[in-house]
């Protein structure tokens, strides 16, 4: 059951969510104004180093940053 990441285009507010898979995003009320009118955004993650100072070799992603 991910948290997502959802802004209401009725007011602009930007909110998490927990969803589960039976739910809609249609049902999903802004905290904000209670309106049904939200859009889920791309949300980024991170993940931390096994070592102090380097990645481990299971990490999510090179160390400079960004994507490629």
């Amino acid at each position: 059951m991910p948290i997502y990441e959802f802004k209401c285009n009725a007011c602009g507010q930007i909110f998490e969510q927990l969803v589960f898979a039976s739910d809609n995003d249609k049902d999903l009320l802004c905290p904000s104004c209670g309106k049904a009118d939200a859009c889920r955004l791309m949300s980024s993650f991170s993940c931390g180093a096994s070592t102090p100072g380097g990645l481990s070799p299971a990490s999510c992603g090179p160390s400079t940053g960004g994507f490629s």
